[in-house]
């Protein structure tokens, strides 16, 4: 069967319709406790390459359920809507698209980093190691 409609044509669709902000924007609002960042990476890229300092993680292959609070797995975290959730990935993409998700969800609090992590490393944004965010956490 061929494709009809590519990975970039969702992407750049979902753009029009989501909130994006810059590595600057986030950054400056890292502190503020109406502000949770979202790092849905697959754990092997987090093993990899670390996080953004105070993200939770939430991979997204599992985000949609552990969003809605009639799923068995979701997490409470997700509950507070006078937070802003700030999702990001490797490059931009795949929060773009669950940004969208969410959304179509109902969910108007959500955002992404465009460029995601990769961006965000290369601005030389606070990034912290798996094992510096256990013994933070400890």
């Amino acid at each position: 069967m061929p494709i009809t409609k590519g990975f970039q044509a969702l992407v750049d669709e979902a753009m029009e319709e989501i909130k994006t902000y810059s590595v600057e924007d986030v950054k400056a609002r890292m502190a503020d406790p109406a502000v949770q960042i979202v790092d849905i990476r697959d754990p092997r890229e987090l093993e990899r390459g670390g996080t953004v300092v105070g993200a939770f993680h939430a991979p997204r292959g599992m985000l949609e359920f552990w969003v809605d609070p009639a799923s068995p797995y979701f997490k409470p975290i997700f509950a507070d809507e006078s937070r802003e959730f700030i999702l990001f990935c490797g490059a931009g993409w795949r929060s773009a698209l669950a940004t969208k998700t969410l959304q179509d969800m109902g969910m108007r609090n959500v955002a992404h980093i465009d460029g995601g992590y990769a961006e965000w490393v290369k601005q030389g944004a606070p990034t912290e190691t798996l094992e510096a965010r256990k013994a933070r956490k400890a």
